[in-house]
């Protein structure tokens, strides 16, 4: 073994205890928040079959190609309007990145939406959802809802059900399934570690990079659809 590694070993037996006791603590706090999503999303990932009824559905964002959504992004809405087509929810509030005028993430989900049938009354657009964190807080504080359906892919319905409920949003999770690709497994890698800022989020609650004032959006399309009962 070279000189330079040998010296890197712990010498006596206590030192080396120590050194396993620091390897085993890192692994415990590198899982920690995977662990907190899995207990926090238990028991809260159904189906379209079997989620419970709410008023409102939140689909996340999920980038553009040349201003319309992404395949993932695409079956993300897909779920979402077959959920209302089922009857299990009544508003779809779409929330992402419009953070320039050339990006809206929010207008290319409305359009979507409304080109396979949903009404565009019953759509409510989220134009700061910049990342979940955000647009949780920003569903439960701007737009008042507190129960919802949660649309995104399998790899991130976990967080996104760990932080809306953190957030004050009683939500069920719908994970949209997708072939095991190249992009999956960079989706599900990602979760890794946004597992930790999720944690700290969770945590320390900031407000959202914009907060601003509260919207009637939800509750303007909610009474419109009672109305067409």
């Amino acid at each position: 073994m070279p000189a330079r590694l040998t010296r890197l070993i712990p010498r006596t037996t206590r030192a080396r205890r120590r050194t396993v006791q620091a390897v085993m603590l890192g692994a415990v706090l590198a899982l920690a928040p995977a662990t907190w999503m899995q207990t926090a999303a238990a028991g809260k990932l159904r189906t379209v079959a079997d989620v419970p009824a709410r008023d409102v559905a939140v689909v996340f964002g999920a980038g553009l190609w040349n201003g319309r959504p992404t395949p993932y992004l695409a079956h993300r809405l897909d779920t979402a309007a077959e959920l209302y087509r089922a009857g299990k929810v009544r508003v779809l509030l779409v929330t992402g990145d419009n953070s320039r005028t050339a990006y809206d993430e929010p207008s290319a989900m409305r359009a979507y939406l409304t080109a396979r049938g949903v009404p565009d009354g019953r759509i409510v657009s989220d134009y700061a959802g910049f990342d979940t964190w955000d647009s949780c807080v920003r569903a439960r504080k701007v737009f008042g809802v507190d129960r919802a359906v949660l649309v995104t892919q399998d790899f991130h319905i976990k967080r996104a059900v760990a932080l809306c409920d953190r957030a004050g949003v009683d939500a069920y999770g719908v994970g949209v399934a997708e072939p095991h690709d190249r992009t999956w497994y960079y989706g599900t890698t990602r979760e890794l570690f946004a597992a930790g800022k999720a944690a700290l989020d969770a945590g320390l609650r900031p407000d959202p990079r914009f907060l601003g004032p509260k919207e009637k959006g939800v509750t303007e399309a909610l009474a419109s659809a009672a109305g067409t009962r």
